[in-house]
């Protein structure tokens, strides 16, 4: 029950696959939990929470409901820059969005040639980015050597190593 009280998380319905979900659309299992609170008799709204609780938790652990906190969320957005996705709050007004991430600070783990005079980076946050231009680019080839990809027009981002010439680059 502590632990219940103590969300204030982002809470998925259906698979990853799903649509988004439509404004002010919830999980089943958190508006069954909500609704315990219009029981007036104490041990008939215990036992509506207990099972509320009970049917909640079945649903997390079958992936049916995923919760994730505000660290979460921003750590999966971290971890899914670059990538072209839907989100899945688009359109709802009861959800805060999180702020876009618009660059990210890293190291580079190793870059390699990729052909065509083009190199792939690949970073310490487990990240590989591709050169897209077909610009000459000069830079230390370094495990540790700081890396910025920052966000750039028309859906492209640009990579750069200490003080190299920023490379346009696309996630892999």
């Amino acid at each position: 029950m502590a632990t219940l009280v103590g969300i204030s998380a982002t809470v998925f319905a259906g698979s990853t696959t799903a649509a988004p979900a439509q404004e002010g659309e919830r999980a089943e299992r958190l508006i069954e939990l909500t609704r315990c609170r219009e029981v007036t008799r104490d041990a008939d709204r215990l036992l509506c929470f207990d099972r509320a609780v009970a049917a909640l938790e079945a649903a997390e652990r079958t992936g049916e409901v995923v919760v994730l906190d505000r660290a979460q969320v921003r750590e999966t957005n971290r971890q899914l820059f670059g990538f072209q996705i839907t989100n899945p709050f688009a359109g709802r007004t009861d959800v805060s969005p999180e702020p876009q991430i618009e660059a990210i600070e890293t190291t580079l783990l190793s870059a390699s040639p990729s052909g065509e005079g083009k190199w792939l980076f690949r970073l310490a946050d487990g990240s590989e980015w591709r050169q897209i231009d077909s610009g000459a680019v000069r830079f230390r080839n370094r495990e540790g050597e700081p890396v910025r990809v920052r966000r750039a027009s028309l859906g492209s981002y640009m990579l750069t190593i200490s003080s190299s010439r920023a490379v346009r680059v696309r996630r892999q």
